[in-house]
């Protein structure tokens, strides 16, 4: 991938080295590729460290956790990558620890959030690599035509999306439950509901009282009245949601900062506001984070932890997340982010990111509960759906998963 070999100045014994790092690609086209990202970031670190060759694989998000995985099952780990999970690795010891390959100061500089949640029994093993937080979205176009202002709570937003319906909206709530990202939205409603995935350390709490509440809530006053639109939640998945708001054919829905490119695009003019509660605005936002994780196979700890400190520098850290619309992972580069004026739009965002949750991504329980949860959400709040039946499926795999996973 790179053309850069070592040689400049290095004796012929040095022991040079080659570190393979394995990436997602967070561009959606050719021209914003992360491999751009990465060839050049790689090109400035190569400059000064001869003796050291980088080579990068970009995959797209629909095959990256797949290939690596592939490559460990098949014991040519590579030295890093970059992907969307790391619980499993860690519990079968094939990672390293966080500080083993990042100085101090770099490690001390995570969100503290976002560090937590790359921890397995208190210790870190996943580096967050990219974040971003949920915000509810609304037409502002659509609100003025139907004269209603955006909901602070889910009274408000049933209201709002019934005098949406009146004005002939396609979508007057946009409720993506299907098998793309079920896990995302039925997060946010269970948090601003009072409740979550998890109650306790160790245990889920998927059927708790307020979960419960959330969805009989949801299949009762939203999807049972019509408000959702002509897909039925369990088979809308959210990149369709987003296109439908990009085309002015939703009033409200959840979104990340990728949306605001989309919609700014299409010139959809739009506000954000947090994620309504039962009696006033969530108190909590749904957090996601990404990973980077670094593989013990060929050891290479040291010259790791020189790559890694360069990635996670406050410049590189920026620009990353700039490129991209991405909330930056260390506090130092989110407070630069904080007073630029041309991150102004993302000001929102970041807000949210220290009162976020995270999926419990340190679980290896997580992977079959996310999967699960995808296939069997969107049945809660269909006509015939039971809420609390659903719930109760779920936390039951979800236990299953736990045991079998602490065993």
């Amino acid at each position: 991938m790179t053309a850069v070999l070592a040689g400049c100045g290095v004796t012929g014994d040095s022991g040079d080295v080659t570190l393979r790092l394995v990436a997602a690609d967070y561009g959606d086209s050719s021209a914003n590729s992360s491999k751009k990202y990465w060839d050049a970031l790689v090109k400035a670190y190569e400059k000064d460290h001869p003796g050291v060759t980088v080579e990068v694989t970009v995959h797209s998000w629909n095959d990256v956790d797949r290939e690596v995985r592939e490559m460990v099952d098949a014991g040519e780990a590579p030295d890093m990558a970059q992907i969307g999970a790391y619980a499993d690795y860690a519990a079968d010891d094939l990672l390293y620890k966080a500080g083993d390959v990042l100085s101090i100061p770099v490690q001390a500089d995570f969100v503290p959030q976002l560090a937590d949640a790359g921890e397995v029994r208190g210790v870190q093993y996943g580096m967050p690599f990219a974040a971003s937080t949920r915000l509810l979205f609304y037409n502002k176009t659509l609100f003025d035509k139907a004269g209603i202002t955006p909901p602070t709570t889910w009274a408000e937003l049933a209201e709002n999306a019934e005098a949406l319906k009146e004005e002939g909206v396609k979508y007057p709530y946009a409720l993506p439950l299907g098998p793309e990202e079920a896990q995302a939205e039925t997060m946010q409603w269970l948090l601003s509901g009072g409740g979550g995935y998890t109650a306790t350390a160790t245990g889920y709490s998927l059927d708790s009282p307020e979960n419960v509440q959330t969805f009989t809530w949801l299949k009762n006053e939203l999807v049972g009245k019509d408000l959702t639109g002509p897909v039925e939640p369990g088979k809308l998945n959210r990149a369709d949601a987003f296109a439908a708001f990009a085309a002015g054919q939703a009033g409200m829905l959840n979104g990340h900062p990728s949306l605001m490119k989309m919609a700014e695009k299409k010139g959809v003019k739009f506000g954000m506001v947090p994620m309504p509660g039962v009696d006033g605005p969530g108190k909590v936002s749904m957090g996601v984070a990404d990973w980077m994780t670094a593989f013990r196979q060929n050891g290479h700890a040291e010259q790791i932890k020189e790559f890694l400190n360069f990635v996670y520098s406050e410049e590189n850290v920026l620009a990353f997340s700039r490129e991209y619309d991405l909330l930056p992972v260390t506090n130092s580069a989110s407070q630069v982010m904080s007073a630029a004026s041309e991150d102004a739009d993302l000001q929102p965002f970041l807000e949210e990111l220290p009162v976020s949750e995270l999926y419990p991504v340190g679980r290896t329980s997580w992977a079959t509960v996310s999967a699960e949860i995808k296939k069997r959400i969107g049945s809660a709040v269909t006509a015939g759906g039971s809420p609390s039946g659903v719930l109760g499926q779920l936390q039951a795999t979800a236990t299953t998963a736990e045991s079998g996973s602490a065993g």
